[in-house]
């Protein structure tokens, strides 16, 4: 049987006496230790072995309170007050001269102590039928006071009446309760032979001196227990979300991508047109998007500017008619915060139209969102795109489901969908607690996104949200949980 030191001490103490039920103060004495830790640790390692019990008892105990350290030294106030009654004649023992013996606050409080005694005012004189009753009383009452000068007395002990009569005035008694632990062999702890339990030396730290002798090698190890309640440590940690970017850039780094970067502030036509989104597009309004006044244009080469036009128009050479309604290229230099990632695809194809790249990006976007649990202003979107000749729909659900299964949601599937620039466009879902749930779009560009570029490859792009994707992960029922400043909670949030 492994026990520690203290273990082996308690059990032979208690093997002296091998039928007594062991209190804290007996087991004290007995041991020799000068702290009650040493005996809750022995027994608790002694109680997990089988060897004793532990029962516990709530004990209340009683002491003075202040008032009642007061009373103690001086009186109580109706053993006073019953004291000078006494030693007055019978015709002054008036209310007005018991006022000018005591204070105020004591005359009044007294005479109502004294009348629940038997104690009355009759013809302006203080009067009871059985002085010999009335001084018994008061007897017991400061007897009371004086057994607790000593120090705390348990409850049992002393007369329940007293005690509920004394609680009901105010700073004179004070009840405090305690759980009073006794131990007490079992008959596995009871069959132990005590000549085994001589205590050895055990080592707890090993040093590197002890490693470079050889008395380690025969001495004896203090065992931990590695399943132990410990503290948890409070010290920094990168935020869940910084957390969960860092993981999502290195899965797709591991995939063989680069990462790109882009400004928050573009202009409408970067954001929107070269997109292929109709000028007419609900999104494009003040209500969704939010618009700059300081600057309130960015400048737009001229180029792009005439190729969206011949594009949204009439379709340019892409085969497609457009949007047959007129281009209004200022509303394509208005500033904005970009809404999507999607513009710094765009834009990297636009400055690399010939070079086949794979390619991501997780950046903030920012659109007029109202917020509740499931929506924000401002958020993060995981962006992508793969440009080669031989980029295909196939390729594009490989590469999400490759993503998701890395991020440990193995069962992915894609559902047909529609957006402006993408054909065919198809939403991507990861099952969840038995649930299927969208996470985000994707599809191959149209050629009115990519031939104004000046690409002749295909690309299959997407777009991802990354707080859903958290709010999975980290199991959250509301998207604000992510950025509220609630210490406890984010030390409570699993370590990514």
């Amino acid at each position: 049987m492994d026990l520690g030191n203290n273990e082996r001490r308690m059990l032979r103490v208690m093997l002296s006496e091998p039928t007594h039920s062991w209190s804290l103060e007996q087991l004290l004495s007995a041991t020799g230790w000068g702290d009650q830790v040493h005996v809750a640790g022995a027994g608790a390692g002694l109680a997990e072995a089988g060897l004793v019990e532990v029962f516990e008892e709530r004990v209340n105990s009683v002491s003075l309170g202040e008032e009642g350290s007061s009373a103690a030294s001086a009186g109580l106030l109706e053993a006073r007050l019953w004291g000078w009654i006494s030693n007055q004649q019978p015709e002054d023992r008036t209310m007005a001269a018991l006022s000018s013996e005591f204070e105020r606050h004591e005359a009044g409080p007294g005479v109502g102590l004294l009348k629940a005694l038997g104690v009355r005012l009759e013809a302006g004189s203080m009067v009871a039928e059985d002085e010999g009753s009335v001084t018994s009383a008061i007897e017991q009452r400061s007897a009371f006071i004086g057994s607790l000068v000593a120090g705390p007395v348990e409850q049992s002990e002393l007369d329940s009446d007293m005690v509920s009569h004394f609680t009901s005035r105010k700073g004179l008694i004070v009840l405090e309760g305690r759980v009073s632990r006794n131990w007490a062999l079992t008959e596995v702890g009871s069959s132990v032979d005590a000549s085994t339990l001589e205590e050895v030396d055990l080592i707890g730290d090993v040093t590197p001196e002890m490693l470079q002798g050889e008395d380690w090698r025969d001495a004896r190890f203090k065992p931990f227990d590695v399943n132990a309640p410990a503290p948890t440590p409070s010290g920094g940690r990168p935020h869940p979300m910084q957390a969960l970017i860092e993981m999502i850039r290195s899965v797709f780094l591991e995939m063989g991508f680069s990462e790109i970067e882009g400004n928050f502030v573009q202009s409408a036509g970067w954001n929107m047109d070269s997109l292929f989104i109709p000028q007419s597009h609900p999104a494009r309004t003040m209500q969704d998007t939010f618009y700059l006044s300081e600057p309130e244009q960015v400048e737009v080469e001229q180029e792009y500017l005439d190729l969206w036009a011949r594009v949204h128009e009439h379709g340019h050479d892409t085969g497609s008619r457009g949007w047959e309604t007129p281009f209004d290229q200022e509303e394509a230099k208005k500033a904005l915060l970009r809404t999507h990632t999607t513009v710094n695809t765009v834009r990297y194809i636009a400055e690399n139209p010939h070079e086949p790249c794979r390619v991501f990006g997780i950046g903030r976007v920012f659109r007029q969102e109202s917020i509740d649990r499931t929506h924000l202003p401002e958020f993060y979107q995981i962006e992508g795109i793969i440009h080669e000749s031989e980029a295909n729909l196939p390729m594009l659900i490989s590469t999400l489901k490759t993503f998701y299964s890395k991020m440990g949601f193995p069962d992915v599937r894609v559902r047909p969908a529609y957006f402006p620039y993408t054909e065919p466009s198809v939403e991507v879902d990861v099952m969840w607690r038995g649930e299927w749930l969208e996470l985000g779009g994707s599809g191959i560009f149209r050629p009115e996104v990519t031939e104004p570029l000046g690409t002749e490859w295909p690309v299959c792009a997407w777009g991802l949200g990354l707080e859903r994707l958290a709010m999975l992960i980290l199991e959250l029922d509301d998207i604000r949980e992510l950025y509220q400043p609630d210490l406890e909670r984010l030390r409570r949030m699993p370590i990514l």
